[in-house]
């Protein structure tokens, strides 16, 4: 990315690796970074800003595949409980691991064993929940998606907001094209 043909600004060695920079090259490779940083800075503010619910009903009604919406629903509301599950592995760790003069016991070859063996304890509670809210959900007769009983519809405060946002990012864009100069 770095090495497009034009102007060159330096070289850089990196062992027997000798790459050339360009400003075409290093023109575009901030131009990535900041769409990059963007791109996550928006998908922050929606996820902090949103509540996950009307995340998911958001994904269901744009169209997204319903087995992936289902996966993305699944995902956040089993973390919790996940994370339970490892705290309660990890009390028990502890419950049992002697602390002598200040010094936790064992090598750290034998810590590693125990955290090993601490995540396929995890891994196999994990999946043996798994099989009992699968089952669960047949029983209750579970098709593949999360049903809503509310629809949402815009307010207006929301079409404002959707209107002065697509105008600032209208700007920017000119503003963008404007200062910087075609090649």
């Amino acid at each position: 990315m770095l090495t497009r043909p034009g102007d060159p600004l330096g070289t850089l060695v990196l062992g027997p690796l000798q790459l050339t920079v360009s400003g075409q090259g290093l023109r575009e490779f901030a131009t990535i970074a900041a769409k990059s940083w963007v791109s996550v800075q928006a998908a922050l503010l929606l996820s902090f800003t949103t509540p996950f619910p009307d995340l998911v009903e958001s994904l269901h009604r744009l169209r997204v595949p319903r087995v992936l919406v289902a996966i993305i629903g699944f995902m956040y509301r089993y973390l919790a409980v996940l994370g339970d599950e490892a705290t309660r592995l990890n009390r028990a760790r502890l419950s049992r691991s002697a602390v002598v003069a200040g010094r936790p016991g064992g090598s750290v070859r034998w810590r590693a064993g125990v955290v090993g063996g601490m995540a396929g304890s995890l891994f196999l509670r994990s999946y043996e929940r798994s099989e009992r809210v699968y089952a669960a959900m047949q029983a209750r007769g579970f098709e593949g998606e999360f049903r809503s009983l509310r629809g949402r519809a815009l307010s207006r405060a929301d079409r404002a907001v959707f209107v002065l946002a697509a105008a600032a990012l209208a700007a920017f864009v000119v503003a963008g094209h404007l200062a910087l100069p075609r090649p």
